[in-house]
């Protein structure tokens, strides 16, 4: 049945669209709604909770509701959707799901400044981005839809917290935050500017307070270890980032009696991977915190004073290692180790409390920080390295060498231990300070414990009940899940929880006494570490996922996402992964067997500057470009004002240079396939984007020219439909050759390579093939059908409205199709191309048989025309590359 209200129009009664007056013109806006609106309608990308047969997850990194899509965005959920559509084309079942990251600091300062309820600015957020979303023809299963912040979906985050609680795996201790003091709340260290507050501009504090801790320590070395399972499918970057992070260190722990143990009995300790520099140890450190530290300011009202400097400064150790080194002596000594000697104990700033013991020793002739500090306050550098083997610079105590900090060379200046290279040294060191029980081995990891206590009340509330008797009790199960109310429209003075006798008041589960609710909120890393699990059955109410379904669908095959997340969320949702695996929700070790990282997308900037040096940035939108003759800009005006601008380069897409692009006008203007095609055509996926309106209207050319090719065709109104391979001519076999070569690039260019760009120059290059073949006979017209029905399937992953529209053209439904099987005996050559050369310089091409002789091919090479005008000798030479080229030379 054809429908007879509006060209594109569909069907209600068929399973694909068909069309009774195609437009000569591609006009993406006509076609696109109502091929989303068949997809949608026909629940075409629904999959089930369980499956059989050949299937995959395909999974892109889940967005935040922030409001607006950004073109990182379009390229990640492209290239998600480009690899689900082909391999459906494949005959597999794929699930991609999508949803919403929606809890988080983000939605509460929005809510702050425009005074709303976080939840009706998240949920309002999620229903504006869901539809840009569906407007880029994402294949994606809408029925899982689900956001965090949903109590269906943290109910089984806070029946996952209970059960580790219950099993030891999450504990409660003291922690160093930022403080402000006017909004009463903690701030994250990006809350903090020039040591104050975001919001109320007071000095920040550092703060102890109790937090919630996950014992991801005690996974360290099988995080670590189960990254070798990954070494096929992840790229090595993000293998060797997380391998840093986790920073297992084989070292020693040293023990430095106190020298006043009148004052101080207790031993000082310290952690080192260089117990080799032990005799360059001149004095310690230790964090503000420190007992020791707390100690000697007792009676001393200065250091009382520097504690309390410390303590306003920032506690990220990013921060620290760019601060300037400030200290102060605390007065009190220990003693080395093997010497003897008295080692005066130094309060430093670049020591934390929550590394380590909160103690270094200090070698400052080998370590940066420690040089760095004992220059400026005179205390001794000795060198007990010999490094000339790393370089040939003399030792110089008032400038650092990086290579005084080098493994590489002898001992010196280190007594019994001379002359000893690192190994030698560091073991005889060590069986020294075991024989009089000051020092031991030990491995330690870079990484910490992960607190999770977040002092906002944007969060998935922690499932524990303060109780004055019986201390923290878990909420019992049969009251989960505690419910964050969404009416809340928060101030920015501290939690609205703790205002709320309604939400914190209570009765302990233990002895039924009054208790508080607790009002911290989990970090929002804890909901992004498990959505990959619950979008396995969404709807699922008896536990985190369905144990069918973690049968079907996990691990995830593919994940894909911005590299920025390839430390810590990643690390975090391998390790919910072995938790949830110890607490048998899932099978397995890992939760994503592949992961491709994308590349930043970068547009133009510019500017103006004032005279403070105060730069202004303008939206490449509102600007107007001269170019020279080779299309380079070589000027720029405002066209409000008609003014110059300062051309400042490609950077990433931001909202501070203001040249992000707004997808939803590329959209509008062009339509979805020609974001989409720009985006995977553009620059490899793993490699930054350049934005480019020309590169935009390239692709628009491309797709129109697909068009007016499959319009051209039907106009003839041509019906053949099979192949008679016996009987085709030479151009025809050469199509035929061109198609089937396509085939096979592009599927490896998708499935193996994820080089979308060069297979879409593929189909590019198959298109020109297809314009230039001249239709002669019936089998020439079976022969240009294939080659289009094979262009259209192909592009199908990367302009799936086009195609959709296209294909039912020839009475197909491309949601029912599978990728066109590789021809091989299309891929035999009967003819080659020979590149002709006298003296090296090209005079000629010659298509010849592929099993010419050689003594023919030189003769035939000879009689060309454009080659005798250059055989102005006698040949001195006859050079035969086979199948390449023949060189003659005279």
């Amino acid at each position: 049945m054809l429908c007879d209200t509006l060209s594109f129009d569909y069907c209600s009664d068929t399973t694909f669209m068909t069309t009774n007056h195609i437009d000569p013109e591609y006009q993406a806006s006509a076609i696109e709604p109502n091929v989303q609106m068949d997809w949608e309608q026909r629940k075409v990308f629904k999959v089930a909770d369980t499956v059989t047969g050949p299937h995959r997850y395909i999974l892109s990194m889940f967005p935040y509701p922030s409001g607006r899509l950004h073109m990182g965005h379009v390229r990640n959920y492209t290239i998600g959707d480009v690899i689900s559509r082909f391999h459906r084309l494949k005959g597999e079942t794929v699930l991609q799901p999508m949803g919403w990251d929606a809890f988080g600091l983000p939605a509460e300062n929005a809510a702050i400044a425009h005074q709303v309820a976080p939840a009706k600015w998240t949920f309002e957020n999620i229903a504006y981005m869901r539809d840009q979303l569906k407007r880029l023809g994402l294949s994606v299963d809408w029925d899982r839809e689900f956001a965090t912040c949903t109590p269906e979906y943290y109910h089984w985050e806070q029946w996952l917290f209970v059960q580790l609680y219950k099993k030891g795996l999450i504990y409660r201790k003291l922690s160093t935050v930022n403080w402000d003091p006017v909004d009463q709340t903690v701030l994250a260290n990006e809350q903090v500017e020039n040591g104050r507050g975001w919001r109320s501009g007071a000095l920040v504090e550092k703060r102890d307070i109790p937090m919630y801790y996950f014992r991801i320590t005690d996974y360290a070395q099988e995080l670590l270890d189960d990254l070798d399972q990954l070494q096929a499918g992840w790229p090595q970057q993000v293998l060797t980032m997380q391998r840093n992070w986790i920073g297992r260190s084989q070292g020693m722990e040293i023990q430095f009696p106190s020298a006043q143990p009148d004052v101080y009995a207790d031993k000082l300790t310290v952690y080192t991977t260089r117990g080799d520099t032990l005799m360059g140890a001149s004095y310690v450190a230790v964090a503000a915190e420190h007992p020791l530290a707390l100690k000697a300011a007792e009676n001393n009202p200065e250091l009382q004073a520097f504690i309390e400097e410390c303590r306003m400064g920032s506690v990220a150790e990013a921060d620290l290692a760019v601060a300037e080194k400030k200290g102060m002596a605390t007065g009190l000594f220990v003693k080395h180790p093997l010497t003897g000697a008295e080692l005066p104990v130094w309060i430093a700033n670049y020591v934390l409390m929550s590394y380590g013991s909160g103690a270094v020793m200090a070698v400052p002739a080998h370590d940066e920080r420690d040089f760095e500090f004992a220059n400026k306050y005179n205390l001794p550098i000795q060198q007990v390295i010999d490094a000339k083997t790393a370089d040939d610079a003399e030792f110089n105590s008032t400038e650092w060498q990086e290579w005084y900090g080098s493994k590489q060379g002898k001992l010196v200046n280190s007594a019994e231990f001379d002359g000893l290279d690192f190994d030698a040294a560091y073991a005889a060191i060590l069986a020294k300070l075991e024989a009089q029980s000051l020092g031991n081995s030990k491995v330690q990891f870079r990484l910490r414990d992960w607190g999770v206590s977040r002092q906002r009340y944007w969060g998935c509330p922690i499932p524990m009940i303060n109780c004055d008797s019986c201390g923290q009790v878990p909420v019992p199960e049969e009251q989960l899940p505690v419910i964050l109310p969404t009416d809340v429209v928060p101030d920015g003075s501290g939690n609205p929880l703790n205002k709320m006798p309604e939400f914190y008041q209570t009765t302990c589960p233990c002895c039924g006494g009054d208790a508080r609710r607790e009002t911290d909120t989990l970090d929002t890393f804890v909901e992004s570490s498990w959505y990959y699990a619950r979008f396995a059955s969404p709807d699922f109410t008896g536990g985190l996922v369905k144990p069918e379904s973690v049968q079907s669908w996990l691990p995830v095959n593919q994940y894909i996402g911005g590299v920025e997340h390839a430390i810590l969320h990643l690390l975090y949702a391998r390790f919910f992964h072995k938790l949830m695996r110890d607490e048998g929700v899932v099978e397995g070790n890992e939760p994503f067997t592949n992961l491709l990282t994308q590349g930043m997308v970068l547009a133009d900037t510019f500017y103006r500057e004032e005279a403070s040096g105060k730069k202004t940035w303008f939206n490449p939108a509102d600007v107007e470009l001269e170019r020279d003759e080779k299309g380079r800009s070589i000027s720029a005006r405002l066209m409000t004002d008609g003014e110059p601008v300062v051309i400042g380069g490609q950077e990433k897409m931001s909202k501070s240079k203001n040249n992000g692009i707004d997808p939803q006008s590329i959209v509008e203007q062009y339509g979805a396939d020609t974001a989409r095609v720009f985006m995977m055509f553009a620059a490899p996926p793993d490699q930054s984007l350049e934005w480019s309106d020309a590169g935009v209207e390239g692709a628009h050319r491309f797709l129109k020219r697909v068009w007016r090719l499959v319009t051209g065709y039907l106009e003839h109104g041509y019906k053949a439909t099979e192949v008679d391979r016996n009987s085709l001519s030479t151009a025809a076999q050469d199509l035929r050759r061109k198609t089937h070569e396509t085939i096979q690039k592009v599927g490896d260019d998708i499935e193996r390579r994820y080089a979308f760009n060069t297979a879409i120059a593929a189909q590019m290059e198959l298109l020109n093939s297809i314009n230039k073949f001249e239709v002669q006979s019936e089998n020439d017209q079976a022969v240009a059908r294939e080659a289009i029905v094979s262009l259209l399937t192909m592009l199908a992953p990367f302009a799936p409205h086009l195609s959709q529209v296209l294909l039912a053209e020839f009475s197909l439904d491309l949601t029912q199709m599978l990728l066109p099987a590789v021809d091989e005996t299309a891929l035999t050559r009967n003819t080659q191309t020979i590149v002709v050369q006298v003296n090296g310089k090209l005079r000629a091409k010659l298509d010849v048989a592929v099993d010419i002789s050689k003594e023919d091919l030189l003769n035939l090479a000879k009689t060309l025309p454009e080659v005798q005008q250059f055989l102005t000798g006698p040949t001195k030479k006859e050079i035969v590359v086979p199948n390449k080229l023949v060189n003659l030379v005279v």
